[in-house]
């Protein structure tokens, strides 16, 4: 027979199996019964004699959970990329660029809902009480006018309201650039760790302010005229009788929804204009290349992010203002619920008062609001300059050189304004030539090193 056929279980007689020798048999531990351990438990296997180690004490040989066994050599962990500010010093997640923009807010409050205030909520604020209260004296000038002076106070109504409009839009527009400007920085040193004062802030954005309000007039000035010039082909269409009005018609439709579309591209691909203005000091046509370069292949990412804190931001704002919007409409009903069928104009007065007295409110609280959700769209913006400059540029790394370096007490340039470590572009991997490979690796086209082939050929035998 075979050693399989004369293989027995631990423990069986000599009698159940055969081939079995009787030396064998002495060897052969008896079974355990129901209920009892095996022969041999709680004793060590590595020596006779051994005992189990009792509760609360540590097996030789033997480490605890988690850390490396007796003989093996120790595995370098996973150490996870620093984080020494607002933002970890890595390519960002989607959940990290909707997060970390409200994070800003009570990061440095002083600064970003300080700012917020300063230049944008208490220009708006002034703007608001400038056109409410002129839109109301100029409203009620023309009610109270008698039936032939009327015609022409209605209009000139309507003309210093569109004034006191374009004077709050060049306030407006001047406020966000400085806002913009504050918050660029804010992001950008509070990613390396700084929370900057009133005067860093100044020190950071001075010399810029002309180039953000510069950027921020002429891109709204190119939307205005767009649009003034298909409102203008649509207007000679119409004048030229009934065969113009269906080609009016269409220009509007299609005229506005193209350039709907046209302003979803452009404002994306121009979205990081400010940033680079700030932080890398270019002028406006540099920086307008820039932010073209740096959404190429990103274009649907910078979009998403921005659209969603756009909507987000919106909700918020409606959430708010809804209510003195109910409220500005039955103001008048329990004021003056007579006020439209009384031949009387002072009662129609009161209704005014009282509805641009509730807009009035309205537009503060707006304000108030708005100037914080700016700090978050603008928060956004920056966010996604630093992490698309990560992903093609290695600016993670240029921030951890700058961290460690000022850790150690010394001096380390601007990471903003240092050259890029690589240049990356889609699709992976980059081109060949632009970094040396890893240890091990081979390089992109075996162009390292220059002028040779990688791995270097076997040296020649030697000579007889």
């Amino acid at each position: 027979m075979t050693d399989e056929q004369n293989w027995q279980a631990p423990g069986s007689q000599a009698g159940d199996g055969a081939g079995a020798s009787a030396g064998n048999e002495s060897l052969v531990p008896p079974a355990p019964q129901y209920g009892e351990y095996a022969p041999g438990y709680g004793q060590q296997q590595l020596g006779y004699g051994q005992q189990q180690p009792g509760y609360g004490q540590q097996q030789p040989g033997v480490t605890q959970y988690g850390q490396p066994g007796a003989g093996f050599p120790q595995q370098p962990g996973w150490t996870p990329p620093p984080k020494p500010g607002l933002i970890p010093l890595r390519p960002l997640s989607f959940g990290t660029l909707i997060g970390a923009p409200f994070q800003t807010l009570r990061r440095n409050p002083k600064i970003t809902v300080g700012a917020a205030l300063l230049l944008r909520g208490i220009p708006s604020i002034i703007a608001s009480v400038l056109i409410f209260s002129g839109i109301y004296l100029l409203m009620d000038r023309a009610i109270n006018a008698t039936a032939d002076d009327r015609s022409a106070l209605m209009a000139g109504a309507v003309g210093g309201t569109i004034v006191l409009g374009l004077l709050s839009a060049v306030i407006d527009g001047i406020s966000n650039a400085l806002l913009q400007g504050v918050i660029v920085g804010e992001v950008a040193r509070g990613t390396v760790g700084e929370k900057l004062t009133f005067r860093g802030v100044w020190r950071l954005v001075r010399g810029r302010v002309g180039a953000l309000i510069a950027w921020t007039f002429l891109f709204g000035l190119a939307w205005f005229l767009s649009a003034a010039l298909v409102a203008v082909i649509a207007a000679v269409l119409f004048a030229l009788g009934p065969a113009g009005v269906v080609g009016g018609v269409l220009v509007l439709i299609f005229g506005f929804l193209g350039l709907i579309v046209l302003a979803i591209w452009l404002n994306t691909k121009l979205v990081l204009v400010p940033s680079a203005i700030v932080l890398e000091r270019l002028p406006i046509r540099r920086a307008m290349a820039r932010s073209w370069g740096l959404t190429t292949g990103y274009f649907w990412k910078t979009f998403g992010t921005v659209a969603l804190i756009a909507v987000i931001v919106y909700a918020v704002a409606q959430i708010i203002s809804i209510p003195f919007g109910l409220l500005g409409g039955i103001v008048g009903g329990v004021f003056a619920p007579t006020s439209l069928s009384s031949p009387d104009a002072s009662s129609f007065s009161q209704v005014l008062a009282g509805q641009l007295g509730v807009n009035l409110l309205a537009s503060v609280v707006g304000a108030i609001v708005g100037a914080i959700m700016a700090v978050v769209q603008t928060s956004v913006v920056a966010l996604i300059y630093i992490d698309l400059r990560m992903r093609k540029e290695g600016l993670d790394l240029q921030l951890v050189r700058f961290v460690e370096a000022r850790q150690t007490g010394q001096d380390a340039p601007d990471p903003y304004l240092s050259a890029p470590v690589f240049t990356q572009q889609p699709p992976y991997p980059p081109a060949p030539g632009q970094y040396p490979p890893s240890p091990g690796s081979y390089p992109p086209g075996g162009s390292y090193p220059p002028g040779g082939s990688y791995p270097p050929p076997p040296p020649p035998p030697p000579a007889a």
